[in-house]
């Protein structure tokens, strides 16, 4: 006998079938169930209890589920983790259904899909990107869903990892035979498709669709087939996630990655950026400048970041805009931006969510009350004068229209969600306002009719009054129930009581309650009008949000320039970079005596071979010269008394030691990978901070390779170069390279404790005081004893030998002899000069037999 599955569990393989990759939510009465490999999977991500349900097929049904209200933050977690989850709702009525009521999948969420603000970071854009190999080249899509923001490149596949660090995609798609070490270094989801989601034609097609153009040649696309192969995927993606069109992605942008200066993944990690190296948000350069009024200033001065750009003229602007929002005493201009930017809603966001058509009323409440504050921000601009703050000022044109469409349709304060009514506003809708005068005018009427009862009635106790079970009742007290009028009819029996409903009462009865559902239904109706209505205003809604987002991000700036003592930079076309009295913006807020350096870069000084030691603040100092270089790029303000910027194309570093075990590459692997970029990238405007190189192999090794980078970076790549080094011979690249400098951070020895003085000076340092270090750290009194005494002897060795060992050392002024030894005895109290040969000759036999092992 053949056992079939219930019909509902057919229809839940059916829709299960169609989404095998995801988590799929089926929507039963008020929970969203999981079952069989879904359910034992939600149970373990989510922490909730897994049971079971019967049995289909003969089989028991695994089953978990999640209450439907509170839906969000189990699909926000679920996210978070990389999963991806198909939300099926009932489309049928349960009253009229004939066996299982109709569900279909709603929505689809993925990790690079989100639009809803309960599954989204605030102050994080949320990025989808595709990937496309073709031959030498990649093609790279990316999309903000939740902006619009649509765009793409071409790489090689050298450059992935760094632009994968760049974007920072919460999800990427990739054809399905594709493989890269980069990808396997990601933290993102991975979605592989079918080779074919990528064909040229068919994602031509798509991109001509979605823009309603004959061609893509307005669009930059020209000979690069492989960007619109992954924009053609990415879009196609989206629209099936989305279950709608995409009204607000109006355009495809080719960007060229020349207009930034470039930076690789090992360099944003290096010089956290908005990540510490050991993952957390704090404390970073971000962390650091952001005191942004609104989510989306936040994230465009992430962006900003993470993007410094090469043309010069945008940068001016940023920077004499920032002076002007500086101006004023009082009440400076960036302080009343703030004021007012405080009460603004994520415009951005918003917008996107009403091209979806899943706006939530308070968005659009939100929404009305951002657009009232636009004419005070336009005044707060009106008395400042750049050409970047004109161009702003020009992009914020008040939205009268929708300003008031939505003043009058939306309630002052309505509800959360539509399903709980309250949102449209009082003399929007005729018919909407006769439903609620039926609902408001319910309370009068009962009391109205209670007391016409009583006086027909005589019962003085006799009550009218409601319940969601029973509806509408009059209740009389058994004692009395010989008294009702005849046209009483018993709705229930109690202990002490009896109800009854009269023709008149039922009447009204089912005109209130139908006045309740009839009142949400038109309100529901309406909300989806008025959406319809607010698509024309999707481009203007996206230009306002642009336009605040830099005007939020130039006030912080500006603000951040006082609070923080930074100072405007100068760019010059000269080769150099001239730094004086430089500062770590990041450090030296965590510290309460900040020591500051200059730092002088020129064609005749390329190279600064900095010495020194550990926790003297050599990376420190490197880090600081490459954060003022990208700060002054990204348009802020600098932390120095002056910086003099040249021509700059990229910025590498190789500072600290990690392994890629995952990746199968050791410590010195990732060293010489990162350093090999570098040589073969790096260009005589490019900045590179090279730290301890050569120190994962032995030391004759390491100083070999060291020497060798050192010497290409000055001859061959010509670039500026700061190279922190525990190699003394290192330090003779100075005698043999003009372009070459010594550099020290010194430290000083007080009463057997150092004491690191963290500034800057010429020439070498003499000692590397990696003893002192460890004792600080910790390590025992007689381990560091022990050290010392061996450190000696291997001193002396080198020294007699003629070898130079790979640390700094000072000879000791006398050296320590060993205990007990009878031929150095023996040789004190020789004086030779009073020795005849014969007696010279028999006190070396002497000595020899001495020597000699017993």
């Amino acid at each position: 006998m053949t056992v079939t599955h219930t019909p509902m569990m057919q229809q839940y393989h059916r829709i299960k079938s169609e989404h095998p990759d995801m988590l799929l939510f089926y929507r039963m009465g008020d929970f969203y169930e999981l079952f069989f490999e879904d359910a034992e999977e939600a149970s373990r991500l989510l922490d909730i209890t897994l049971t079971t349900r019967g049995s289909s097929a003969g089989t028991p049904i695994k089953m978990a589920g999640v209450p439907y209200h509170a839906a969000e933050q189990y699909l926000a977690k679920l996210v978070k983790l990389g999963r991806s989850v198909a939300v099926c709702e009932q489309v049928g009525d349960p009253a009229t259904s004939k066996g299982p009521v109709e569900r279909q999948v709603a929505r689809i969420i993925t990790p690079g899909t989100l639009t809803d603000s309960a599954l989204m970071e605030d102050k994080r854009d949320n990025i989808l990107l595709a990937i496309a190999p073709s031959g030498e080249k990649i093609g790279l899509a990316w999309l903000n869903i939740a902006s619009g923001a649509f765009s793409g490149t071409e790489i090689t596949e050298t450059q992935l990892s760094s632009e994968l660090e760049r974007l920072n995609p919460a999800e990427i798609l990739i054809p399905e035979d594709f493989k890269h070490i980069a990808l396997s270094n990601t933290k993102c989801a991975l979605k592989k498709l079918p080779p074919w989601h990528f064909d040229y034609e068919t994602a031509n097609q798509r991109l001509c669709r979605q823009f309603s153009t004959l061609s893509l040649e307005g669009f930059g696309c020209e000979n690069k087939q492989n960007a619109v192969q992954a924009a053609g995927a990415l879009l196609e993606y989206s629209l099936h996630t989305q279950r709608a069109t995409l009204p607000h992605i109006t355009a495809f942008s080719v960007e060229n990655t020349n207009i930034y200066v470039s930076m690789d993944a090992a360099t944003r990690r290096n010089l956290e950026i908005s990540e510490t190296l050991r993952g957390e948000a704090s404390p970073t350069l971000l962390s650091l400048l952001d005191t942004t009024a609104s989510s989306m200033g936040s994230r465009l001065l992430r962006h900003w970041l993470h993007h410094p750009l090469r043309d010069r003229e945008i940068i001016a602007n940023r920077h004499n805009t920032i002076l002007a929002l500086q101006s004023g005493t009082d009440s400076p201009p960036y302080q009343n931006i703030h004021d007012t930017l405080r009460h603004c809603v994520d415009i951005e966001r918003i917008t996107a969510r009403i091209a979806l058509r899943t706006a939530r009323p308070r968005d659009l409440s939100g929404l009305r009350d951002s657009l009232k504050i636009l004419p005070s921000l336009i005044h707060i601009l009106a008395s400042l004068d750049t050409p970047r703050i004109r161009d702003l000022k020009a992009l914020l044109s008040p939205q009268n229209e929708l300003l008031e469409l939505l003043t009058r349709a939306i309630q002052a304060d309505p509800s959360v969600v539509l399903r709980e009514g309250g949102v449209i506003a009082d003399n929007y809708d005729t018919e909407l306002d006769e439903l609620r005068a039926i609902q408001t005018n319910c309370g009068a009427f009962l009391l109205e009719l209670e007391a016409r009862e009583k006086e027909r009635s005589g019962i003085t106790t006799l009550k009218v009054e409601y319940n969601r079970v029973h509806g509408f009742y009059i209740e009389v007290s058994r004692a009395q129930s010989d008294k009702v009028p005849d046209d009483y009819r018993r709705r229930q029996t109690l202990k002490n009581v009896e109800r009854y409903i009269t023709p008149e009462l039922k009447s009204f009865e089912d005109k209130a309650l139908s006045a309740s559902d009839r009142a949400l239904t038109r309100e529901k109706l309406l909300y989806e009008a008025l959406i319809d209505s607010l698509q024309p205003h999707i481009h203007g809604l996206q230009i306002i949000a642009t336009a605040v987002s830099e005007i939020d991000v130039l006030a912080t700036l500006a603000e951040r320039a006082i609070k923080l003592n930074l100072t405007a930079p100068e760019f010059t076309s000269e080769p150099k970079l001239e730094i004086i009295n430089g500062r770590h913006p990041v450090v030296e807020r965590q510290i309460d005596h900040f020591i500051a350096n200059d730092t002088l870069l020129s064609r005749s000084r390329q190279m600064l071979l900095i010495t020194g030691p550990n926790m003297g603040g050599k990376s420190t100092y490197m880090r600081q010269t490459a954060l003022i270089v990208l700060l002054a790029h990204c348009g802020c303000f600098v932390p120095a008394n002056s910086a003099t910027i040249g021509p700059i194309d990229q910025i590498f570093t190789r500072i600290g030691a990690s392994d890629d075990l995952a990746g199968g590459r050791s410590t010195f692997m990732v060293e010489m990978t990162e350093t090999a970029n570098i040589l073969h990238n790096a260009t005589e405007n490019s900045l590179v901070l090279l730290d301890e190189i050569g120190r994962g192999t032995s030391t004759f090794d390491g100083l070999a390779l060291a020497y060798a980078c050192a010497r290409s970076l000055t001859e061959k790549n010509r670039s500026y170069a700061l190279f922190a080094t525990h190699y003394f011979e290192l330090t003779r690249l100075a005698q043999e390279l003009k372009q070459a400098v010594n550099v020290h951070l010194d430290a000083v020895e007080h009463k057997d404790h150092i004491v690191f003085l963290h500034s800057v000076a010429d020439g070498p340092a003499s000692q590397s005081y990696g003893l002192q270090v460890a004792a600080l750290a910790g390590v025992p009194g007689n381990v560091i004893q022990m050290a010392k005494k061996h450190l000696v002897l291997l001193e002396q060795q080198s020294i007699n030998s003629g070898m130079q060992g790979d640390l700094f050392s000072a000879v000791p002024a006398q050296e320590p002899e060993p205990e007990h030894n009878p031929v150095l005895e023996k040789l004190r109290e020789t004086e030779p000069d009073e020795l005849s040969p014969k007696a010279a000759l028999e006190l070396i036999y002497i000595l020899k037999k001495m020597a000699e092992p017993s």
